[in-house]
């Protein structure tokens, strides 16, 4: 299935979802019941996102410091920002979603299976540049020109002995 046509599904389809729990949770519980839900849910998520948050950003700096890269960390951290607009948004859906990808286990899980998928198989990564596929590098050994410099600026400057 192509890409885009998975978006404008999901965009038709989790609207429509949103909409007939809200409908049928208001049935149950009232509609007062449901907005302050709603509304608790949306605070409750941006408190354990910024939680979530911060102990990823943690991680990565940890990582750093030990000389790695930091794969996993960035990709929980994308994970972590789709789960706090899930959050925000209103409805119970979207909520089950954004809260399932607060858990950092399911989290973890779901983002090594990012990191073995095809797509990242696929990528081709050059000289600190991402690119797709089998392309060489755009430069080699022959443009590469060795040298020193020395800034100017950084000589103390001499004061005359006239002022």
């Amino acid at each position: 299935m192509n890409p885009f046509s998975f978006f404008f599904l999901l965009l038709i389809a989790v609207p429509v979802v949103e909409i007939y729990f809200l409908i049928q949770v208001g049935n149950v519980i009232g509609a007062f019941s449901t907005i302050v839900l709603i509304v608790f849910t949306a605070v409750l998520g941006a408190y354990l996102f910024r939680q979530q948050g911060m102990a990823t950003f943690q991680r990565v700096q940890a990582t750093m410091a030990r000389g790695e890269i930091p794969a996993l960390e960035m990709i929980e951290g994308l994970m972590l920002m789709v789960s706090g607009a899930l959050l925000l948004t209103p409805g119970f859906f979207t909520d089950i979603v954004g809260f399932l990808c607060l858990v950092p286990v399911l989290r973890a899980k779901l983002a090594m299976m990012v990191m073995g998928s095809q797509m990242m198989r696929s990528a081709d990564f050059h000289r600190g540049g991402f690119s797709q596929g089998d392309d060489t590098s755009k430069f080699d050994d022959a443009d590469i020109i060795e040298g020193e410099f020395k800034r100017e600026d950084d000589e103390p400057e001499k004061l005359d002995k006239d002022d």
